[in-house]
């Protein structure tokens, strides 16, 4: 059948499935333990892009033999770059007038993103995507569409050596098919259960399968080639993979996380597959899927979908920076989501859709127009003007850019971190030497660094002889994150055999395999001391798995006082509920104890300063010591 001269139909149910892709991402952003599959609304719009792509360029193919690669490279770029390039330029405007500690590496950023490497560029630096409390770059999430221009440069020419060695269809989709298997198979590989899984999160080769499964779908599924009219029987069953595979899709961004191994070996890959049943459901005229995911609102947001997706995290970073959304987190979200709504409406109202249909060649007119003293444009200078400010700005922080930007407060917890972390490090090697375990040299270095701090912190809550005595000679295992770490020789100072295993930005499941090698080794004491949840919050899952490696022994868990962060709660509530799951369990409040004392913390009103250790030491162990 010769569809050559059939008109391209716009398939106003792709607006639908954009709309879904968007909204799971930017709940995952916002909420990311209550929609913990978020994250995959960005495979959805690989397949979906492999999809549209492929067939537009199998279309010129089939009529043309051959592909305009000049004119298909200036149309995705009419159509993406205007929007990259100003929210790169106004981000980074902000950055340089309002938050210069994230200049720091400004101009590998702005360059990636303008070639379309910036993926790589993350995996060369070491970013992570999964840590939520350190400091975060309002770019992150533009690793994808760096995998995306990858595909628009590569791929025209790839299809067209493949209908031009290949011929035929099925060869062609079973070629495509056959290398997304081996990119997510070498996702599959790569993967190593414990370790940060950035590199396989960013990479192309781990991560193109999305877009491939797209591309074979449509080698076999032309949108021009498909019958208006099915059978009812066809209908049906058309209907229910459909809507089977939407189900799944809105459960699976409920209940597969981003750093399980299963993501990862198959999961990811499976769910891509879904995403493919869905698009041709939609895609075909004779089912009714589209009609379902086509209504005003989707269509609206759709159509935004590409600005929502870019402006998301800026507003995010930069709202959360000046705000305490803990107690009141979901007021915040309906916040950012509107935030995030009207700047990407006025981008695709004023820069996205008048600069995709500009007619470049008209350059030199418009700007000489616009410097005549009776200009047509008017008021709309000011938006000219507006732009060049910010172009200014931006060059400016990425030509003067400093090599280090933190305050003192985060220069000094940083240094009290790592010194901590090496003391306590050489104590704990000390500790599990046979015979040494009483008269470790470390425990006196800590008590001298914290004498001071010692004798201060009789002010508020003091331990008897009897009590130091007790805690100097008791056996301890603990296990945490930054906080810990801070505090690690203030505690040491008390808890003379404590061993301490703190790392910054632990989340509380890496704490299963730690606890399980402990207990295996023989060396997890009877008295364990947890400090998680600053990072994150965990499932009952990762509880259970947390207690079971525990087992019987008694096990205090400091509650967390992380007022920067939406999961406070949260993590402070599923601790209460767990007690009555678990008997041997014990929190240790410190939210309520530190609560309204700003002057106990440095500026991230999370970790305790010197002063605050006086109080955190003091009051966990006097918890500890007279709980009976």
């Amino acid at each position: 059948m010769n569809t050559s001269n059939k008109k391209r139909r716009y398939i106003t149910g792709f607006d639908g499935i954009r709309t879904i892709a968007v909204i799971g991402v930017i709940l995952y952003h916002l909420v990311p333990y209550d929609i913990q599959g978020g994250f995959l609304g960005v495979p959805i719009f690989f397949v979906l892009s492999g999809y549209l792509i492929t067939d537009i360029l199998n279309e010129e193919i089939q009529k043309n033999g051959k592909v305009n690669l000049f004119s298909f490279y200036k149309k995705r770029m009419k159509r993406l770059y205007p929007g990259l390039v100003t929210m790169i330029v106004a981000t980074s405007a902000y950055i340089t007038l309002f938050q210069r500690s994230l200049l720091n590496g400004i101009r590998n950023v702005i360059v990636g993103n303008l070639f379309y490497v910036y993926n790589w560029v993350q995996v060369r630096q070491g970013q992570s995507y999964f840590d939520r409390f350190g400091v975060q770059s309002p770019f992150t999430h533009l690793w994808s569409l760096s995998i995306e221009g990858q595909f628009y440069l590569f791929w025209p020419i790839i299809l067209t050596v493949l209908w031009v060695v290949l011929r035929k269809k099925q060869p062609i989709f079973d070629t495509i098919f056959i290398v997304a298997f081996f990119s997510a198979l070498t996702m599959a590989l790569l993967y190593k259960d414990g370790q940060d899984s950035s590199r396989i999160y960013f990479g192309t080769d781990t991560r193109m399968f999305s877009i491939l499964l797209g591309t074979s779908l449509a080698v076999i599924w032309p949108s021009k080639g498909l019958k208006n009219n099915l059978q009812k029987k066809s209908r049906i069953i058309l209907d229910c993979i459909g809507i089977v595979s939407l189900i799944l899709i809105i459960l699976m961004f409920f209940s597969m996380s981003g750093e399980s191994d299963l993501t990862y070996h198959g999961g990811m890959f499976f769910f891509s597959l879904i995403s493919v049943f869905l698009i041709a459901t939609v895609a075909h005229p004779g089912a009714d899927l589209n009609k379902l995911l086509t209504n005003r609102v989707f269509t609206w947001l759709g159509k935004r979908s590409y600005g929502i997706y870019l402006y998301q995290y800026p507003v995010m970073i930069f709202y959360e920076s000046h705000v305490n959304i803990a107690a009141h987190p979901w007021i915040h979200v309906v916040i950012e989501i509107l935030l995030i709504v009207m700047i990407s409406h006025l981008s695709y109202r004023y820069i996205e859709l008048p600069l995709q249909h500009f007619d470049y060649s008209r350059t030199k007119e418009v700007i000489g127009e616009f410097f005549k003293k009776k200009s047509r444009y008017g008021w709309q200078r000011l938006w000219i003007a507006g732009a060049v400010v910010m172009v200014a700005l931006t060059m400016t922080g990425a030509v003067f850019q400093p090599k280090t930007q933190s305050n003192q407060g985060d220069q000094q917890l940083e240094n009290v971190i790592k010194k901590n972390q090496k003391e306590v490090t050489e104590d704990n090697k000390k500790l599990q030497d046979k015979g040494k375990q009483g008269t470790s040299s470390s425990s006196s270095s800590s008590q001298k660094g914290t004498s001071s701090s010692a004798q201060s912190s009789s002010k508020s809550i003091q331990l008897t002889q009897s009590q130091q005595q007790q805690a100097a000679n008791m056996k301890i295992t603990a296990i945490g994150d930054s906080v810990l770490a801070d505090g690690s020789l203030k505690l040491k100072s008390i808890f003379q055999q404590m061993y301490i295993d703190a790392k910054v930005g632990r989340q509380p499941r890496d704490a299963i395999g730690i606890l399980n090698d402990l207990a295996q080794k023989g060396q997890l004491s009877n008295t364990v001391l947890l400090s998680l949840g600053t990072n994150g919050p965990f499932n009952d899952g990762e509880l259970h798995q947390i207690m079971g490696a525990i087992g019987n022994r008694r096990v205090y868990w400091i509650n967390t006082h992380v007022p920067t962060r939406r999961w406070q709660k949260q993590v402070n509530d599923s601790l209460n509920a767990a007690t009555k799951t678990y008997s041997n369990l014990r929190i240790i409040d410190w939210y309520d104890y530190s609560n309204n004392h700003t002057n106990w913390f440095y500026d991230d009103n999370v970790h305790p300063n010197e002063y605050g250790l006086n109080y955190y030491g003091n009051f966990i162990a006097k918890e500890i010591l007279e709980d009976k």
